[in-house]
Parts: C-alpha cells; structure tokens; sequence
C-alpha cells in the first residue's frame, strides 16, 4: 500500500519538542509533507535558529516515522521563525522579543554576557538589536568597537549603528570620550524611554538590552515601558554575588516579568597548558540558586583570556572563533538554551496548523 500523508502526520504526533512539551503538528512546525514513493520530504519550523534541541526532533523524527510501512528514505528542510512575546509589537513594532540581561552587582560580566548573548543570537541566524541601557557606564560600542560611530537619524527616528550583525544604541554614542554622566535618575529613565521609543530598530528577533547592576530605576522604567521577554540574571559563583542575584531576581519578579533564567560568569578556569580547571570562585553556586528558587539555569560560562581579548579589542566574533573548543562550546550551550526557554515562553496552547500536502 502506498504511504499516505495521514500516516505521517500521525507518526509526526509521536514526536514531541522536549522543551515545548507538544507534538510538532500541534505546534505547527510542520509546514510541508511531501510523498514520493518510499521517500518522504518534510518541512519542519523550527521556533528559534538556534534550537537547541535540533538534532534531537531530526533523530526523533527519524525513528517514528520510519515505523510507517513503506517509507524508506526521510529527507528534512528546517526553517525558522521566532515567535513573538505577546503585546510587545504594540510597544516595539518589529520587535518579537526583549530581553533584558540585569545583575544584582558590578563586576560579574553582566555587558560581556549582554555581547555574547547578541552576537550569538545573530550567529545564529537571527535578527538581534543590543541596547546598552547602562546610562553611566555604557561599554557596549567599547566591546564592539564602534567607540568613533555615531547614530543617524531618519525624520524625527534615531537609526542605531550597525556592526557584527547587530543593531546598536548606547549612551557612550552621545557623550564624549570619558565623560561622565551625571544625571538623576529621572533624566536617566528619560534617556531610556528615547531609546526604546525614538530608535528606528526595524525588524528584530530579539533586542537584548544590557541594564545597569542593581534595582534601581532603569529596570523600574524598562518595565513599566514594554511588556519584556524575560530576563536574564548574570552572577559569580561565590556567595557574595549569589545574595545580590537573587535580589535583583526577586526584583524583576516584583515587577512581574518573568525570569528565563541564570547565567554563571567566570565559572571556572582552564590551564591552556594543562587543561586542569581551577574553580577561583567557587563553581555551581548559580545552578544551587536557580534550582532553590525554581527557575532555569541557562548554563556556565568560564574565565577565558580570550574572552577578555575579545572585549578589548571590540571584536565579538573572536569569543567564537578564538576561543577553545570548550568555551566555545559553554557559549552557544548557554545562547541555544536561552533561545529555547524564549521559545518556551512565547509558544501558546493552541496554533493554527498549516500543512501543504503534496
């Protein structure tokens, strides 16, 4: 008997994304089913490009509907489409999700993780913006190079830098070199609305948006502006760092927007000549916390010289390309990761399944 679309999309129902936690056909990534004697072509939507659990839906897919007398050959086209975070686009039209990257302290790389967290993103395959709202120490253009750029405009809309991928908007664009800025917080919060408000960021996956340390009133005026993603909490291991973390937590959780997990910076240290690693401020102090207070844990991110390299010389495809094979393996774990819990975040109950079938 020749294999029917009917079989396939029942065997497709036994495939379940771990994350989302629903078959594909009831999310609605498949998106085409082709049949050619034995061999079967499908298309499958993936939620984000950097879908952590790629190889596993393609091993699964593989294993159910193999059971399908008749099929002998399964080729798959992936694509992908991020979903949107609810009322955002009202906000930020062109905007699908933002995504704040806080700290409770200074100190534990919460920009650096802001610029691994974008580029990544962009690497990829996505549409990302970065927003440097840390008004009295932005480092951003620093860790990207862009210190000499300066923002267009277009009418009466701010048209951010574009470099590596990204789209850019910090407060050291508008400041001279080694100023500082000296504002109370209300003028602070002003600036950050024209950044959210007045910058022209056209079409974007994701706007990561680095805040300043602590609970002061930018995260406070983020909050009240756009309906946001999510956050990301950036800490250290050592307990010290881990109290402020969660402060900062329990802070966005107050404002009540939801936490897509914590990041553990500078988790551990690798001899380049050895290997041995060397846990310099305790290690697995943030997995502890995240599991304590009930949200993910995104992953470890260890000191790396190459990683402080990339920063100063404002190149972020260094962290990348010049890293090694372990740290670069830490970063996109952590970028894949946070990508899937967006995903899990923004996926509703019910979507409209839209299968060709030919």
């Amino acid at each position: 008997m020749p294999v029917t679309a009917d079989q396939i999309r029942e065997a497709l129902r036994r495939v379940i994304d771990p994350e989302l936690g629903k078959d594909l056909v009831t999310l609605g990534m498949i998106k085409d089913i082709k049949i050619d004697g034995g061999r079967l072509q499908l298309g499958v939507e993936l939620t984000t490009p950097g879908c952590p659990m790629k190889d596993r839906i393609a091993a699964d897919i593989d294993r159910e509907v193999k059971k399908v007398d008749g099929v002998k050959e399964i080729a798959i086209d992936w694509s992908a489409r991020v979903r949107e975070t609810p009322r955002l686009s009202n906000a930020l039209p062109g905007v699908k999700n933002a995504i704040a990257v806080g700290a409770g302290k200074g100190g534990v790389g919460k920009s650096t993780i802001a610029v691994l967290t974008a580029y990544g993103l962009a690497r990829e395959g996505a549409k990302v913006g970065l927003l440097d709202a840390d008004v009295y120490g932005p480092s951003i253009p620093k860790m990207l190079g862009l210190e000499s750029q300066k923002p267009t405009a277009h009418g009466e809309r701010i048209l951010p830098v574009e470099a590596h991928g990204l789209r850019v908007i910090s407060m050291a664009f508008f400041v001279e070199p080694e100023r500082a800025v000296v504002w109370r917080g209300p003028m602070a919060s002003g600036a950050l609305q024209q950044f959210i408000r007045q910058v022209d960021w056209g079409e974007l996956d994701y706007l990561i948006i680095d805040l300043p340390p602590g609970t002061g009133d930018i995260p406070l005026t983020l909050a009240q502006t756009i309906p946001l993603t999510g956050a990301v909490i950036v800490c250290t291991p050592q307990e010290v760092a881990l109290l402020d973390a969660v402060k900062a937590l329990r802070m966005y959780q107050q404002l009540n927007i939801d936490i897509l997990g914590i990041v553990e910076n500078m988790s551990y240290f690798r001899a380049p000549d050895t290997g041995q690693e060397y846990d310099l401020f305790g290690r697995g102090g943030a997995k502890k916390a995240a599991e304590r207070v009930g949200v993910p844990f995104l992953g470890e991110i260890p000191i790396n010289i190459a990683i402080r390299i990339a920063g100063d010389q404002g190149n972020p495809a260094a962290n990348f390309e010049k890293t090694d094979e372990a740290t670069r393996a830490a970063i996109l774990s952590y970028v894949r990761t946070l990508a899937g819990q967006v995903s899990v975040h923004n996926m509703s109950a019910d979507r409209p399944v839209e299968l060709k079938i030919t």
